[in-house]
Parts: structure tokens; sequence; C-alpha cells
């Protein structure tokens, strides 16, 4: 297995600005990212998403992501889906305010104190989902029973961003067709410090490992097979003139 980056969430909130509960989604991805979960989470931003940022999208496709939308509509579950993958959970503000039994939150850019109680409960609820898509025991702590106060009376740690989380992509011709793929460096790495020729055998060990990371149609596995050989052969030629 290729040494990639520790495994955290991606928390992905509607962009709505038009609804209070897209003020109330953002607020409670903010409080997850920054008090609740700040080592298991990282941001990833919608907008950057829907214009193509490879971060973002590699993150999404490699890693758990939740969704959390102001209404019914699901523009940032229907985006990361769309774009990526579809998300590991989401969570809708009008779902757990009716659950809960809350007043309906009002207020855009400064939500009320119905607002105000939408953002825990929903904070609450995606930290419960993080601890759950990561395999991790729930603590009133915070990240780990380890850690010496409440989450809630912690410091606040500044929200990363997915697009710096370092999982390498690269992208290749294949088909005609520019294709990424998430860490074929390192696989490439792995490979010639195994001392793996760049031949047919080596070219199935190739495509095997690179399907543990990404999605290979079977109809397009012998071309990626190829690509993926050509590319190793470049690579090691490379080197080699380093």
């Amino acid at each position: 297995m290729v040494d990639l980056p520790k495994k955290k969430a991606g928390i992905v909130a509607c962009s709505g600005e038009e609804l209070a509960e897209g003020t109330v989604s953002r607020l409670a991805a903010l409080k997850v990212l920054e008090r609740l979960r700040p080592g298991s989470t990282v941001t990833i931003c919608l907008p950057l998403f829907l214009a193509g940022g490879e971060g973002d999208r590699a993150f999404a496709r490699f890693y758990p992501t939740i969704a959390i939308d102001g209404c019914e509509l699901r523009c940032a579950a229907r985006a990361t889906e769309k774009y990526s993958a579809r998300p590991t959970a989401s969570v809708v503000v009008r779902d757990i305010v009716a659950e809960r039994g809350l007043p309906p939150p009002q207020g855009c850019r400064r939500l009320d104190a119905a607002g105000l109680q939408a953002v825990e409960a929903t904070a609450s609820r995606v930290a419960e989902l993080v601890d759950e898509v990561l395999g991790k025991p729930w603590s009133r702590q915070g990240d780990s029973a380890a850690e010496s106060a409440p989450a809630e009376e912690a410091e606040p740690v500044e929200a990363t961003c997915s697009c710096g989380s370092g999982i390498p992509v690269t992208k290749l011709t294949i088909d005609g067709k520019a294709v990424e793929l998430i860490a074929l460096r390192p696989i490439l790495e792995q490979f010639r410090a195994a001392g793996k020729p760049p031949d047919a055998t080596t070219a199935a060990e190739l495509l095997n490992t690179v399907k543990i990371y990404n999605e290979v149609p079977e109809a397009a596995e012998a071309s990626t097979s190829t690509a993926l050989l050509r590319e190793y052969a470049r690579f090691c030629a490379d080197k080699e003139g380093e």
C-alpha cells in the first residue's frame, strides 16, 4: 500500500445565502472544523470544487466526505456526487430542526436564537458522523479521549483546506482523454524502489495497485494499463538521467 496522508473527513457545506438554513450549515461546518473535530476534518470549498479544484475533487474521491445542506435541494451533496463521488454521509438542516422540534431559524447574515440552536444541533450531528465514517470512538472531549478539555471549551483551531491535504494527483492521457489518477506518483516511486522493470508483468501489477485508489472501468483497463506502463517507463528513464 502507498503511504498517503492521514485519513480525515471532508466537510462540504451549502453555499446558499438566501436562506437562514444556508448560514446554519456554514456555521455548523465551521464549528466542527475548528472546535469539535479539528484534527479529523478538513473543509472542502464548494465554489472551488465546482470550478474544478483538483485538490478538493481528489480528496472527495479518496477520503470520506460529509455534506451539510440547508434545504431539500441538497446542492452540496449533489455537487459532490456529480464531480467526485457520492458523499459518505449527508445532513439537511431543515430535517435536523424538524427531528429535534426546534423552531425554524431566521436571519441570513445574523441568525436569531433559533438559528444558533440549529447550528449547535447540526454541528453535534456532523461530529457524530465524522466519528462514524472514520471509525473512531465517540468522546465528549473532541478528537480523542486523551484531550484534556471538552471540545466546547477548547481554543478554536484554524480550519484546514482539503486542497492542501497532500493527496497527489497526476493526469494521464488514456484513450485520447485526460484522466486524473490519485497516488500515481508514489506508486511509481514504490515500484522503482522495488526494482520492478517496465514490462508486461509490472503493467498488470501497476493496474491492480492503481485500482485500489482509483475507479477504472473494466472496458478501459487495457488502455489504462498501457498508459501506466508508458508512464512508468518514462518515470524510470527520467530517474536514471538525474
